[in-house]
């Protein structure tokens, strides 16, 4: 069995640049529907489902521009209010948009998430928000 042997005394000094963090990016990706102004992302990691994510986003009328690890994001057409199933079906966090897209437009229609099959993730939270609502 391999080990690691760490011997103290002496302080840790220095920086470290953390790595953005693609599920904490999606659904703040998501709640830009609910913004009046652009919205901008730093760090955000360049993986396919940011890029799905953002697909998306431009479907429901956002704008979506990228400047390396920085995103920018803004609303500027409120007219849509259904997620396509094709991209839906690629991707667990598309179930993000429901909320802004009820709360923001009144209407919403997306259908059930897809992505990867690492077992049980249910949406019933998402839906029993709604329904509180």
């Amino acid at each position: 069995m391999d080990m690691m042997v760490i011997r103290g005394g002496k302080p840790l000094r220095g920086t470290v640049q953390a790595g953005g963090s693609k599920n904490a990016a999606l659904p703040m990706m998501a709640a830009a529907l609910l913004a009046d102004g652009p919205v901008r992302l730093r760090n955000v990691p360049d993986l396919m489902d940011i890029r799905t994510m953002a697909k998306l986003l431009r479907t429901l009328g956002v704008e979506v521009t990228r400047d390396e690890a920085d995103l920018t994001l803004e609303v500027q057409d409120t007219s849509h209010i259904e997620a396509s199933y094709d991209i839906m079906r690629t991707m667990r966090a598309g179930i993000c948009v429901l909320g802004p897209l009820l709360a923001r437009r009144g209407k919403a229609r997306v259908s059930m998430p897809g992505g990867c099959n690492i077992g049980s993730r249910p949406i019933d939270l998402h839906v029993k928000g709604m329904q509180a609502l």
